[in-house]
């Protein structure tokens, strides 16, 4: 019995690799504050709830969802663009619903990528973004996310013969890992970029509503064209604390949106009709309980920030958006020997830059999608750990 050679370059996925050793470690006895994973720790709004169950109870809502997405959530995605980004979309051939973003992520590299293409992918990145590529058989050129560019990628840098080669290349802002934020004027560089070279742009969305200090990210969608060669991928699991219900959407290009769907309609039957009522609701219901999670997740982030600079004297940016900071390492340091030493001598959990490719080497992820009084906790710990 022997797997496929395939898997020989497609490692486990990191967080599923680390939530087995925290589970080890916990069954040592070590109380783990899980500061590491991007996911929200409240429940969605009561009413999304409520209409889950009401649904749920309806003898019809069981059977095979179909392919599509129903129609109402489709039109949900399509008034949310409009009205969130000011973005027009046709709900006939621009929409797809996902069983969360992440398949989508997965099946657009089968979509579009034959062995031996190319995809450009941002280091430090999400690594579906380059393990997907690896899946469909193709090649990954990486695009350095430095500090001193913003963790945006110099497109400029790019080389010309890899330019001609490149068929799909993946963006993410507001960014996971490092909590950048790309103005609207790179968004325009990057599309122009993309049908200079006939590349499709791929860009990961699903932290546009969880912002700060007066940001509203942009979506990609906003530049004018930008539907002529990008697919913009988005999710309910952060804007709405619907992690676990794998709802999330594909949105732009109408031939790339065939594509994805051509695929997924070989490997999946749709999103559990019941969800998809809910997820309707969420999105046409009132969104004022947003602002308050934000809220709490912004005074979550100056708690670590606080830590991080006046306790620690590290480096990092204060993030506007997004469920993460970014801090560097101190010297002396690889960031999975930091991280391992924090969790040895105090519980918390953080995640290495190197997790998310060789230029997160030097920082460590650190999430506020944990409770408040256990990042409270997590925070008394790490006042009284020295390095």
């Amino acid at each position: 019995m022997k797997p496929a050679r395939r898997l020989e370059s497609l490692p486990i996925y990191v967080f599923a690799s680390l939530t087995s050793r925290l589970k080890a470690l916990q069954a040592q006895g070590l109380d783990i504050i899980r500061l590491d994973i991007g996911s929200p720790d409240g429940p969605p709004a009561d009413f999304i709830i409520e209409t889950l169950s009401r649904s749920a109870a309806e003898p019809g809502q069981h059977g095979y969802a179909g392919y599509f997405g129903t129609p109402a959530l489709r039109q949900a995605f399509v008034d949310y663009y409009a009205t969130r980004f000011g973005v027009a979309l046709n709900v006939a051939d621009e929409v797809l619903p996902l069983i969360g973003s992440k398949e989508g992520i997965a099946n657009i590299a089968l979509a579009w990528l034959d062995p031996g293409d190319l995809a450009l992918a941002p280091d430090p990145g999400y690594p579906t973004y380059r393990m997907s590529a690896t899946m469909a058989g193709a090649d990954v050129h990486f695009m350095p996310l430095l500090e001193e560019n913003g963790f945006l990628p110099d497109l400029a840098a790019i080389p010309d013969d890899v330019a001609a080669r490149v068929r799909l290349m993946w963006l993410n802002y507001p960014n996971n890992p490092t909590g950048a934020t790309a103005p609207l004027s790179f968004l325009e560089a990057a599309v122009d970029f993309c049908r200079q070279h006939d590349i499709l742009l791929c860009h990961d969305g699903p932290y546009a509503d969880v912002c700060f200090d007066g940001y509203r990210a942009p979506s990609l969608l906003s530049v004018p064209g930008a539907k002529d060669v990008a697919v913009e991928f988005n999710s309910l699991s952060k804007s709405h604390n619907m992690a676990g219900w794998r709802v999330g959407l594909a949105v732009g290009n109408p031939v790339a949106i065939q594509a994805l769907l051509q695929v997924k309609s070989n490997v999946d039957s749709g999103i559990f009709l019941p969800v998809q009522d809910a997820a309707v609701a969420a999105l046409a219901g009132q969104q004022e309980w947003l602002a308050t999670r934000n809220a709490e997740y912004q005074s979550r982030r100056d708690l670590l920030y606080d830590l991080l600079v006046n306790d620690w004297g590290l480096h990092v940016a204060r993030p506007i958006a997004g469920l993460y900071l970014w801090p560097r390492v101190p010297e002396g340091y690889t960031a999975a020997e930091f991280v391992e030493r924090i969790l040895l001598a105090t519980g918390v959990s953080f995640t290495p830059g190197s997790a998310f490719g060789a230029h997160g080497e030097g920082y460590m992820r650190i999430s506020v999608g944990q409770t408040t009084p256990r990042i409270v906790e997590a925070i008394e710990r790490l006042r009284q750990f020295k390095f």
